[in-house]
């Protein structure tokens, strides 16, 4: 380093990467902004140089100056290995100027200390860390000692997990390829162990994140979600809280936004297609990531959604890591996953993908139905997405659903066996044959759809989560297969309301079912439910 260089870096006043101070008697100082440096964006400490003048003067340097510089430095927290340069100064001979260069603070790695206190940078001044920010990096530093998913489930027994939510997560990753077939015939507290969700016999709290029926103590495991008139929070068209696991969370979260969002119609094909006007992926994509990476730490928070007039907030508890910003998070970036046990499990069963390629889907299937791609905003406590509805309302379809005497019956509490049959108001027998177009009636602003017994059945006990047919069979304690295809899964096929996981090939070994759109949008806008 020459004098040139030091000329350059302090060309003006101190900044956030820039530290100033006359002499070494400000080494103490001068070593609480090295370890905000450390703690910061790095940055230069310059010691022979007044802040106000900005002239470079240096000092005499002797044994015992070195020897204190050196002392210095072993006050900070983990150690540091710094080059101290000793520059001459030639306006003045005999004096030195000391400058050393501090690394700046990779995300992951412990914070730093100057006599066992953190301190961190806010533009050019120096400040104490909160405690918050420390033990939020100290966490992230050592997550096997400090994170929240990591520590002990107290009073929570493998007994109090949802072993069908365990299996279907399992079953999924298998039909994905990122599970072994073995998984599925292997006892539950050996997944568990598998994934790290239980150790010595005792789960953690990633496991009741993901699993559990039992929420006593844990209030962050709720979901709040509001529909507002207008633009704005002054009138509640509909507040809703949800409680439960993951599962539980996001199967309540989707069904808000199938209940509170239009469908658009378009023609594909000969068929009039029926889909919401924000993607469903990019909402599930959002609302998945917002349960997955949000702080858990923070029991007095929960993630959000919000219907509006003119757009929907989805919100989680947290930040964005250090490397992103709300700009840069849409290009493409790493994974930095909060919780890496809860977003490791759920790649696993398919819910989740790696290598932060969540964002760049969002955007993708937004662009593919020609809406505006979402926003990201941060502030200290919050990230959220903004999705913008469209404004040109013409397209929009409005579905209501057709209501036999029967089917009354049923609300009422009628029971109905695997011999029932119901007959739509226009006289046709849809229980034992399957559906045509014609069952479909289209008018020009409204579908009415005639719902069968078995169609509303298939409704109540599905999502819009993909279920194996024995799966359904099993929701809707029937036993014969044949039956319940020609009865049940063919009508509500033709009708469009469930759809292959591979239409392409509907004899697939792991062929699955879901609701379609269509299908969600009545069945949580139906008054009667």
């Amino acid at each position: 380093m020459t004098i040139d260089d030091i000329k350059s870096i302090i060309k003006s006043d101190e900044t956030r990467t820039l530290e100033l101070k006359k002499t070494t008697g400000e080494l103490k100082d001068g070593m609480h902004s090295a370890c905000a440096f450390l703690n910061t964006d790095g940055g230069w400490l310059i010691i022979g140089v007044p802040p106000k003048s900005l002239k470079i003067v240096g000092q005499q340097v002797t044994d015992s100056t070195r020897q204190e510089i050196a002392n210095a430095l072993t006050s900070l927290e983990p150690a540091v290995d710094v080059k101290v340069e000793y520059v001459d100064v030639p306006e003045h001979p005999g004096n030195q100027a000391i400058a050393m260069y501090f690394e700046p603070w990779v995300w992951g790695h412990i914070p730093y200390t100057c006599n066992g206190r953190p301190y961190y940078k806010v533009e050019s001044t120096t400040k104490v860390m909160p405690r918050d920010m420390y033990d939020e990096r100290l966490r992230q530093s050592k997550p096997q000692y400090f994170a929240w998913e990591r520590q002990e489930a107290e009073g929570i027994t493998i007994d109090d997990l949802d072993e069908d939510r365990i299996r279907g997560a399992v079953r999924l990753g298998i039909e994905g390829g990122r599970l072994n077939e073995a998984a599925m015939t292997e006892p539950i507290e050996t997944l568990l162990q598998k994934s790290e969700l239980l150790n010595d016999g005792k789960l953690n709290n990633a496991a009741v994140m993901l699993f559990s029926k039992k929420l006593y103590g844990y209030p962050q495991l709720r979901l709040r979600m509001a529909r507002f008139r207008g633009t704005g929070k002054n009138e509640f068209g509909d507040n809703q809280q949800a409680e439960g696991n993951f599962f539980d969370l996001l199967d309540a979260g989707m069904s808000f936004l199938f209940k509170h969002l239009n469908l658009s119609g378009k023609i594909v094909g000969l068929r009039r297609m029926e889909q919401l006007e924000i993607p469903v992926e990019a909402l599930r994509e959002t609302l998945v990531n917002s349960l997955c990476h949000r702080r858990y730490d923070q029991p007095g928070t929960s993630v959000g959604i919000a219907v509006y007039d003119d757009r929907v907030e989805i919100e989680n508890p947290g930040s964005l890591p250090p490397e992103l910003t709300p700009e840069t998070i849409k290009q493409p970036h790493n994974s930095h996953p909060y919780n890496p046990l809860i977003a490791t499990f759920l790649y696993r069963s398919t819910f989740l993908e790696s290598w932060g390629s969540g964002v760049r889907r969002i955007i993708d299937s937004c662009a593919a139905a020609g809406v505006e791609e979402p926003t990201w905003q941060t502030n200290p406590n919050f990230v959220w997405v903004t999705f913008k509805r469209p404004a040109d309302k013409s397209s929009y379809t409005q579905l209501t659903a057709g209501t036999t005497t029967t089917q009354k019956n049923e609300i009422s509490g009628g029971s109905s066996t695997e011999d029932d049959r119901t007959t739509t108001q226009n006289g046709n027998n849809l229980g034992g044959s399957s559906a045509s177009e014609d069952d479909i009636s289209e008018g020009s602003s409204s579908t009415i759809i005639e719902l069968t017994k078995q169609m509303r059945k298939l409704m109540d006990v599905m999502n819009y989560e993909f279920m194996s047919i024995n799966e359904i069979m099993e929701a809707c304690q029937f036993k014969n297969k044949e039956r319940f295809r020609e009865n049940y899964i063919t009508p509500a096929l033709n009708a469009g309301l469930i759809e292959r996981k591979y239409p392409e090939q509907p004899k697939h070994p792991y062929q699955r079912f879901r609701l379609t759109e269509k299908a969600m949008h009545i069945k949580y806008s139906r008054e009667d439910k």
